[in-house]
């Protein structure tokens, strides 16, 4: 009993993984062509070589989109592969050998959290490294064809944010590719009382220290009866900010790992931010994402089992559906906690609570 048990999770196991490498490569080779149709002009301008192009943008591209799909690569995989083994009578047979129906997705659990777990590490470190890369691309030679206008996004205009809970800085100006700026100033306060403040016609990021080095500093300090004043050629302070910090771009969260984001996150909600909302839904993506995959494996598994009369035809269309809804449910969770009142954490799990009821509910009504 234990050795066809064994033979069982083996058998669903590599027909899990097996096709689930086929339709991800399979998916992954037809979106790259689509990609490369939509591209083909932005390509040419770029002058850049084949390998260059492959090495600067699709190897930052293929891992953004392929965890972007991940979990609907899977919901296919696993609705195709036991739909065809419920139209060919075998989890029939499975079942009528005295294996219960729990045991039976017990295989598809296990290949669900193995699943899971690597999308999860994709997420946390190997996708921001991926869509450093894709994205430098695309601001360098993808967004400038569609808006020339954002050549000059790289320099930003009037930045104000604070420091710590009593200092606040402000930056007339900012190029985010030479890290250099002008019109820097601090002003720091006791109750309603301003006790400190710098003025520098100039910044910019030192590379060697990693501070910053202030050109023409005129510092005051202010007490109840009088300041004292002071004039610096140049001046290296150590703030809490750095050259990623003052971006501020579409980009920046996608291209942090997520060390990197959560002390983001933790100066930016210091700062009273108004991007922390979608920071943190980024962040709760992380953990919430991967869980889908789980959830999916489940969810198609259970469906699929069933012998029905248009067979895989009809389970993946079937499958579709839910993958419609699924991302229906992302996406209007995500728009209202950006622009609504929506908690971060519950937009990102929102879909994953929801679809968990309904999977838990499919095993309670399926025949065992």
């Amino acid at each position: 009993m234990l050795l066809r048990m064994k033979k069982l999770d083996k058998y669903i196991l590599s027909r899990y993984i097996t096709t689930f490498l086929f339709c991800l490569l399979l998916l992954t080779a037809i979106v790259v062509v689509v990609d490369i149709s939509e591209k083909t002009d932005d390509f040419v301008k770029s002058q850049l070589s084949i390998s260059r192009i492959i090495t600067d943008y699709y190897f930052g591209f293929i891992p953004r989109i392929d965890a972007m799909l991940f979990p609907l690569f899977v919901f296919i995989s696993v609705i195709f592969f036991t739909s065809k083994m419920a139209g060919r009578s075998e989890v029939v047979a499975i079942l009528t050998s005295g294996i219960s129906f729990r045991r039976f997705l017990l295989p598809y659990f296990i290949g669900g959290v193995f699943l899971s777990l690597m999308l999860w590490i994709g997420y946390q470190y190997v996708v921001p490294k991926a869509n450093h890369k894709w994205a430098d691309f695309e601001k360098k030679y993808v967004d400038v064809n569609f808006a020339p206008s954002l050549q000059n996004s790289t320099y930003k205009q009037n930045i104000y944010f604070r420091i710590d809970p009593t200092t606040y800085a402000g930056i007339k100006g900012y190029d985010t590719i030479s890290k250099t700026g002008s019109n820097f100033s601090v002003q720091r306060f006791e109750g309603n009382k301003m006790v400190y403040n710098l003025r520098a016609t100039s910044f910019q990021w030192d590379t060697v220290q990693k501070k910053w080095a202030l050109n023409n500093v005129l510092e005051r300090n202010i007490n109840a009866i009088s300041e004292t004043v002071q004039f610096y050629p140049k001046r290296i302070m150590g703030y809490n900010f750095k050259p990623m910090d003052l971006r501020k771009d579409d980009y920046l969260k996608d291209q942090m790992t997520t060390p990197d984001l959560d002390a983001f996150i933790k100066l930016e909600k210091m700062r009273g931010s108004e991007m922390l909302g979608t920071l943190q839904i980024e962040r709760y993506n992380r953990d919430a994402i991967p869980v889908s995959v789980l959830i999916l494996t489940l969810i198609g598994a259970i469906l699929a089992s069933r012998k029905v009369r248009g067979g895989s035809g009809f389970h993946l269309a079937l499958g579709v559906v839910i993958s419609f809804f699924y991302i229906l449910f992302s996406r209007f969770s995500v728009v209202f906690a950006t622009k609504g009142n929506f908690t971060p954490w519950l937009a990102a799990w929102t879909p994953n609570i929801i679809f968990g009821l309904l999977a838990f509910y499919l095993y309670k009504k399926s025949p065992k």
